[in-house]
């Protein structure tokens, strides 16, 4: 069976793109920084559906630890079919983008796109020598509408997302030869923990129209855009980009 990688996958969209793979038929390989009761949920609900799941704890942003964690995967799952680049932190403070701040700044560009960048690499690498047994071989990064739409109150968030949006097109290109689709998921408002602190605000945004589709988004609709890609449902495609934000980014003035 083919066997994924989900970063950040304890909670939040990782968490539901995870599951979405294990009903798509996936054995999935459950990344977060920390090992918790979190990540043995996930894990313990990938199992229930027939899958195998493996807890897989490793900070993205050590790059030589990269591959140490691809190499239990293979030992514990096999090779790796998809690669779900969904990890990732907002700005440690919202605010004026005169005082951003090089630590927020660093661990943003970090964690977000350094640190993916170089799993995606390593990641490609490997599905490069290895021969395809018939399963769509895949990377899937989950950058944000950030990549677009511009939020001056945490500039380093959006030059990270931006930066993912260029990752998933040099990716693309390079490896389109091979067979391995890369493609991009940008979610806009999603109910989960990073979005919880302001969750009165945006779900007041909500309400009054801000997004056509007047509800929250749930990490179900970015995990079900995920598994199209995975499942290799858009083959003549190179670089897709799928924008799941209940048209945010239609709005008109």
């Amino acid at each position: 069976m083919p066997v994924a990688l989900v970063t950040g996958a304890r909670r939040g969209i990782g968490r539901g793109v995870a599951l979405r793979l294990a009903e798509s038929g996936f054995d999935v390989a459950v990344n977060d920084v920390v090992a918790d009761a979190d990540g043995e949920a996930v894990v313990a609900g990938i199992e229930a559906m027939g899958r195998r799941a493996v807890l897989v704890p490793a900070d993205i942003a050590r790059i030589d630890g990269h591959e140490a964690l691809l190499d239990r995967i293979e030992a514990t799952l096999g090779p790796l079919a998809c690669l779900v680049n969904n990890a990732g932190v907002s700005a440690l403070v919202r605010g004026d983008l005169l005082e951003v701040g090089e630590e927020s700044f660093d661990r943003c560009l970090g964690i977000n796109l350094k640190g993916t960048f170089f799993l995606t690499q390593a990641a490609a690498r490997r599905m490069v020598r290895q021969p395809t047994d018939g399963h769509h071989r895949s990377i899937v990064t989950i950058s944000s509408i950030s990549a677009e739409v511009v939020s001056t109150n945490r500039g380093e968030y959006c030059i990270a997302k931006a930066g993912l949006a260029m990752l998933t097109k040099l990716f693309a290109l390079r490896l389109a030869e091979t067979g391995i689709g890369v493609y991009e998921v940008r979610p806009g408002i999603i109910r989960t923990p990073m979005t919880e602190p302001g969750a009165e605000r945006l779900g007041q945004l909500i309400e009054d129209g801000y997004t056509p589709i007047r509800r929250w988004g749930e990490p179900v609709d970015v995990a079900a855009a995920v598994a199209t890609l995975a499942e290799g449902r858009l083959p003549f495609t190179v670089g897709q980009v799928i924008t799941v934000d209940g048209g945010l980014t239609f709005r008109t003035l």
